[in-house]
C-alpha cells in the first residue's frame, strides 16, 4: 500500500519536508533505495549513501539540511529509530496469508473461536482450547487442550503451545516457538554424583552409576499481555506451579526458560540465553545473548547482562554484569585488562628472576 510523506509524518508524529504529497510504498537503506522507497538515513554516515541510490525522500535527523542530499522530500523525528516502530508496522505486507478458517485446519468442536479468528492450513486447535478475538493461527500450529489464548494474538508457521498454557493479549510467536513442553526434570533412588559433586563442590565421593527417573510436569505456563517469542524458543512448563512470564516481554530466537522460572514486566531475553529450573528474574531486566543463568536464584529489577554472562548467584537490583563467572561490568573489564597484561608481566618476572640469579651469583 501506498502512502504519502505527509500521511506517513502524521502517523508516526513527525515533521514533513518538501513535497509532501510524493507516494512511497517501500523502505530501503540509502544505497538501495529506488524512487518509491523511503531511504533510512537516520544518520550522517547512512546519508552518505544517498548517491548511490534512486530515493526521493528519506527519513533523516533533526538538523540535516536534507536539501543538500539530492531529496525532494523529508521525514524528521526526534528520536529515528522510535519512529521505525510506527514505520515498521504500516509498511510491513504481513504473510500472505488467508482469512478465515482454512478447509484442512482441525479444530474440536468444544474449542471456541472469538470473532475474526483465522486458522492456517494444517492447524490443530484441542478440545476446549479458547482463541481470542482477531488472532491468527497459522498453518502448522498446534493449541492444545483446553489452553487459552488472548485476543489479537499472532501464531506464526509451526508455533506449539502445550495443553492448559494461559496467554494473554496480543501475544506473537514466531516460527518454531513452543509453549508448554515438559520440564527437564529427573531424580535417581539414591543421592546422584551430581548431588555430591554439587554439596562438596566437586567431589563425586564413592556413589554408584544409576539409572534416571522422570519427573512429572503438572504445571502449566502463564503469559502475560504483549509478549513476543522469537523463532524456536521453548518455555517449559512447571513441575507443580506454573512457569510465568510477566506483560510486555520479549523473548527472543532459541532462548530456553525452563520449568517453574518466573520473569517480571518488560524483560528482554536475547538469542540463546538460557535460564535454568526455579529461577526468579525481575521486571526490565535485559539478558544479553548467550547468556546463562543457574537454578533456583535471583535477578532483581532493571538488572543488564553482557553477551556470554554466566550467571551462577543472585543478583541484585540494577547491577551490571559481564563475564563468567557474573562480576560488575567494570570489574570484569579491569580483569581482561590484566588476562591481556599477564604475558608482559611474566616476561618482566622472568628478567628480575635474572637480575636477582646474577646478583646472587656475584656475592
Amino acid at each position: 500500500m501506498a502512502y504519502t510523506i505527509e500521511q506517513i509524518a502524521t502517523a508516526l508524529g513527525a515533521k514533513a519536508f518538501g513535497a509532501v504529497d510524493l507516494e512511497i510504498d517501500g523502505l530501503a537503506e540509502p544505497a538501495d533505495a529506488t524512487a518509491r522507497d523511503l531511504a533510512l538515513a537516520m544518520k550522517p554516515e547512512y546519508a552518505a549513501n544517498l548517491s548511490q541510490g534512486k530515493a526521493r525522500a528519506a527519513m533523516v535527523w533533526s538538523d540535516a539540511d536534507w536539501q543538500s542530499l539530492g531529496l525532494d522530500a523529508a521525514i524528521v523525528s526526534p528520536r529515528p529509530r522510535y519512529a521505525m516502530s510506527g514505520l515498521t508496522t504500516m509498511m510491513d505486507p504481513g504473510q500472505g496469508w488467508g482469512d478465515g478458517i482454512h478447509p484442512s485446519a482441525v479444530i474440536d468442536n468444544t474449542a471456541e473461536l472469538g470473532p475474526g479468528v483465522a486458522v492456517g492450513p494444517l492447524a490443530v486447535i484441542c478440545a476446549g482450547a479458547k482463541v481470542g478475538a482477531g488472532t491468527i493461527v497459522g498453518p502448522q500450529c498446534f493449541v492444545g487442550t483446553n489452553a487459552q489464548i488472548g485476543t489479537m494474538g499472532f501464531l506464526r508457521e509451526g508455533v506449539r503451545i502445550g495443553a492448559r498454557v494461559m496467554i494473554g493479549e496480543r501475544f506473537i510467536a514466531q516460527p518454531g516457538s513452543v509453549v508448554g513442553g515438559d520440564g527437564f526434570s529427573y531424580v535417581t533412588p539414591e543421592k546422584s554424583s551430581v548431588e555430591q559433586a554439587r554439596q562438596t563442590l566437586g567431589d563425586t565421593g564413592d556413589t554408584q552409576s544409576q539409572s534416571w527417573t522422570r519427573i512429572h510436569s503438572l504445571g502449566a505456563v502463564r503469559i502475560g499481555d504483549d509478549v513476543e517469542l522469537g523463532s524456536n524458543c521453548t518455555i517449559d512448563r512447571g513441575t507443580i506451579r506454573d512457569t510465568r512470564i510477566g506483560n510486555g516481554t520479549k523473548i527472543d530466537n532459541l532462548v530456553m526458560v525452563g520449568h517453574n522460572v518466573e520473569i517480571g514486566n518488560d524483560s528482554l531475553l536475547c538469542g540463546c540465553v538460557g535460564i535454568a529450573g526455579s529461577t526468579r528474574i525481575g521486571n526490565n531486566v535485559v539478558l544479553g545473548g548467550q547468556t546463562g543463568v543457574s537454578d533456583n536464584i535471583f535477578i532483581g529489577d532493571n538488572v543488564i547482562t553482557g553477551g556470554g554472562t554466566i550467571v551462577l548467584s543472585n543478583i541484585p537490583a540494577g547491577r551490571v554484569m559481564l563475564g563468567y563467572p557474573a562480576m560488575k561490568m567494570d570489574s570484569t573489564m579491569e580483569v581482561f585488562k590484566g588476562l591481556r597484561r599477564l604475558k608482559r608481566l611474566f616476561t618482566d618476572v622472568a628478567e628480575l628472576k635474572k637480575t636477582v640469579s646474577k646478583n646472587d651469583a656475584s656475592d
